[in-house]
Order: structure tokens, then C-alpha cells, then sequence
């Protein structure tokens, strides 16, 4: 493809970000390259890359399309893109969409007149709001500011960089030694990771599903803070252990192999294709302790289980601001009413699950997001109106699970960040129901 031809191709791929804003972005590129297998591997990385670069800087690139006064469009956004990130000047921009048939099309009167006035613009202006400076929507602001302080700044800044790709050893097929040996055997070069001692990183994007280590479940794919947050539940060999939101088992496979598929392990879910996906992942790993049970209305499976696990972990769902370096689309996908909801249901699902919880056993709730709302807002609920649960402090939670060294950050529960971590944000509180 030219480059003419690359940049419409990228504008076709907003148009469908933009017309799901519900979905998430990476399953519409995915169905996008799907509809056109002509487009080969470098043409797909230049069109995503350019596409992905709008969706990382979009809440400053409407700002700054908003300041002309025009309408939003992809067209603009990839316009100021062009001119505001890669520095372009607008003659040149405007030869990117208008050579050849396969361009986007020239750039029309009010279009080369937003150019002239972005022309020269720093991409982050003085007299931009916080929100679009710091490229943070405005209804998730309070809780970062609340939860970062004078470091939002930075927080937000490690938000914007791409994320490295994290693996997880499978200690039940090897060791990290050997799995870091057998990637190295494909050409992919790794770091052990700093706090996890299961984890292996690789720079960037690597294509990693098509490797024998993949193929063959000597390693998944997980972030760092999301190992942590599994090795943190502490379950053990012989244990009952449930995984209460599973999603597509990335937590069961770890703690699986913490168990050394000993005892059993559930990993429930509202949805019937993620269990599926998870079955599948439990098989490819060697995974024999588990099983999946799909939650629906009304279910009476809490009931009839009722005090019967060692072990309960809650990843619950949440606006995800901890993975916002990954899913740079999910800052627009997602809006305050979302979080007013997420809290409601996060609330109903924490005092639903602690019923499985035995005497003497755990609950663990844990959130990929950064907001304390969701976060340590959540627990100190909960326990205010549970008395029978006590919250375990991570300074005893982090030995206790067999993770060396000192917990990474002082207070009650373990809270990750891109910026002071290196991780996705993790928020995991453990609590113990008392005898």
C-alpha cells in the first residue's frame, strides 16, 4: 500500500471504532483485517499504528479540532494527528489524502482551514483544561487526583506509553529458567520481571500465539500486577478455591499451578463465550483441578456452596483505568455513568461471593482499575457492614503467598501503577472471614 493508501485505510478503521463506541477496539480492528486479508503484515502495523495513535491522543486532538469550531470527524482527528503529533506541515498533510485512487480524498475548504489553524500548534497547550491536557477524561479525574496527587502528572504521562508484553512461566510444564530458554529459541529475548517470580517480559508488541512456547502452554500471556494479584490469593495444594469473575481463566491457570492442580479450583462467569475461551486455555496449560461454572439470574449455586472454599477471589468488573496504556479507547468507551453503575454492581458482587467463603478462609477482591471509588472505597465498605471479615495486611498478605522481598508500596493493599510499577494498575485486597 502507499502511504496515501495506508492513511485512508486508517480513517475506514475510525469510522468503525467510532460508529461502536461500546466496543472495544481491538475486536474492530481484529474483524477489520479479517475483511481485507490483502492487506499484509507491514501495511496492517503502519495502518494501526496510525490508527491507534489517534485513539491514544483523541480526548487533545478534539480539543483542538473543537477550538476551529469544525465537527468532529475521523478525517480531522487523522488531520491533526498529522499535524499536531507528526509535525507535518499542512501542505504536506493534504498530499496524504489526495494522491492517488486509493487516497482518502483531498481535503475540503473548512478542512484545509482547520489545517492553517493547528499548523504550528503544540500538541499540549497552556490553556488546554486538565482533562485534555493531561488526555485523562474529565469524569475519571476526581478519583486519579484524589488517588495520585502531585504525581498525576507523571501517572498520566506512564498511561500514554505502550505497554510491554508480559508472560507468565506455567510452572506446571516448566520453569521460568526453561521457558525464558525456550523463547530465546524462537528469537524472542526476555527480562525476568521484578516482582513476580513466574514472569518473563518482552519489549513492544511481539507476536507471541504462533510460538511453540505459546502452542504447547509453557507460558501465557499476563501482566505483571495480574500475576500478583493471583499469587496473592495464596491457594495451595488440596484447597477449594473459586475464581468468582473469571473471565477467560487468566487467574485460575496461575492459581492452578500454585495448587499444582491439587484440590479444585471453579472459575465462574456470566459469560458463556469466555468460559469457553477459558476451557480451552485450561487444556492447552495442563490444567486438571479446574472446572467452570456459568452464573446466571437467580442461580442458586452461592447458596447450595455456601462456606465451602478456602479461597475466593473477585476480579471485579471495572472501568479498567489501569489498563489504559493498553486500551487507550476504553478513556472515551467509558463515561460517569459507567462508573456509577460499576460500583453498584462491584458492591452486590463482593457480598454475594463472600458467602462461599469457610471459616477461617479468604476473600480477595481485586480491580484493574486506579479509582478509589472501586478500589479501597469498596472494602472498607464491605467490612464495615461484615464484622465477620478482617482485612489482612499486605505487609503479611505478600510473605504469606511466597512473594520474596518487601511489598512493593506501604498500606493495607497492594495498589500498582504504570508510572511507579511498570505494571497495568492493579488494585487487591485480601480479607479473612474469622472463626
Amino acid at each position: 500500500m502507499t502511504p496515501e493508501g495506508r492513511l485512508s485505510a486508517a480513517i475506514d478503521l475510525l469510522h468503525g471504532v467510532f460508529d461502536q463506541p461500546r466496543r472495544p477496539a481491538d475486536a474492530i480492528t481484529a474483524d477489520f483485517f479479517r475483511a481485507r486479508r490483502y492487506i499484509g503484515a507491514s501495511d496492517r502495523r503502519a495502518v494501526s499504528d496510525l490508527a491507534w495513535g489517534v485513539l491514544r491522543q483523541r480526548l487533545r486532538l478534539e480539543w483542538w479540532v473543537g477550538e476551529t469550531g469544525a465537527r468532529l470527524t475521523p478525517r480531522l482527528l487523522v488531520l491533526a494527528y498529522l499535524l499536531l503529533v507528526d509535525k507535518r506541515k499542512p501542505v504536506e498533510a493534504a498530499r496524504l489524502f489526495d494522491a492517488g485512487r486509493f487516497s482518502a480524498g483531498p481535503l475540503d475548504v473548512g478542512e484545509l482551514g482547520v489545517a492553517e489553524r493547528l499548523n504550528g500548534k503544540p500538541l499540549m497547550g497552556k490553556e488546554m483544561p486538565d482533562s485534555a491536557r493531561l488526555n485523562l477524561p474529565e469524569w475519571a479525574l476526581p478519583g486519579l487526583v484524589a488517588r495520585f496527587g502531585d504525581r498525576l502528572e507523571a501517572e498520566a504521562a506512564a498511561m500514554e506509553a505502550g505497554a510491554p508484553l508480559d508472560l507468565r512461566a506455567n510452572l506446571l510444564k516448566t520453569t521460568r529458567e526453561a521457558a525464558q530458554q525456550a523463547l530465546r529459541a524462537e528469537g524472542l529475548v526476555s527480562e525476568t520481571t521484578p516482582l513476580s517470580p513466574w514472569g518473563l517480559r518482552l519489549a513492544g508488541r511481539t507476536p507471541i500465539t504462533g510460538t511453540e512456547a505459546y502452542k504447547t502452554g509453557l507460558i501465557e500471556v499476563q501482566d505483571e500486577g495480574s500475576q500478583l494479584v493471583a499469587a496473592l490469593v495464596g491457594a495451595a495444594p488440596g484447597m477449594r478455591v473459586a475464581d468468582y469473575c473469571a473471565g477467560a481463566a487468566g487467574k485460575t491457570l496461575a492459581m492452578a499451578a500454585t495448587m499444582n492442580n491439587q484440590g479444585r479450583v471453579t472459575a465462574c462467569d456470566v459469560s458463556v463465550p469466555r468460559l469457553d475461551g477459558a476451557t480451552k486455555r485450561l487444556r492447552r496449560a495442563g490444567v486438571h483441578n479446574a472446572e467452570t461454572h456459568l452464573l446466571e439470574s437467580g442461580d442458586r449455586w452461592v447458596k447450595r456452596r455456601a462456606g465451602q472454599f478456602d479461597r475466593v477471589l473477585v476480579d471485579a468488573p471495572c472501568t479498567g483505568t489501569g489498563t489504559w496504556r493498553r486500551n487507550p479507547d476504553a478513556r472515551s468507551r467509558t463515561g460517569a455513568e459507567d462508573l456509577r453503575e460499576l460500583i453498584e454492581k462491584q458492591r452486590e458482587i463482593l457480598v454475594t461471593s463472600s458467602h462461599l467463603v469457610r471459616s477461617g478462609g479468604r476473600l480477595v477482591y481485586a480491580t484493574c482499575s486506579l479509582l478509589p471509588e472501586e478500589d479501597e472505597l469498596q472494602v472498607e465498605q464491605f467490612l464495615k457492614a461484615h464484622p465477620a471479615f478482617r482485612a489482612i495486611p499486605l505487609s503479611a498478605a505478600w510473605p504469606a503467598a511466597g512473594l520474596a522481598g518487601a511489598p512493593p508500596m506501604d498500606g493495607e493493599h497492594l495498589l500498582l501503577s504504570p508510572g511507579a510499577h511498570g505494571t497495568d494498575g492493579f488494585f487487591c485486597a485480601v480479607m479473612e472471614r474469622q472463626a
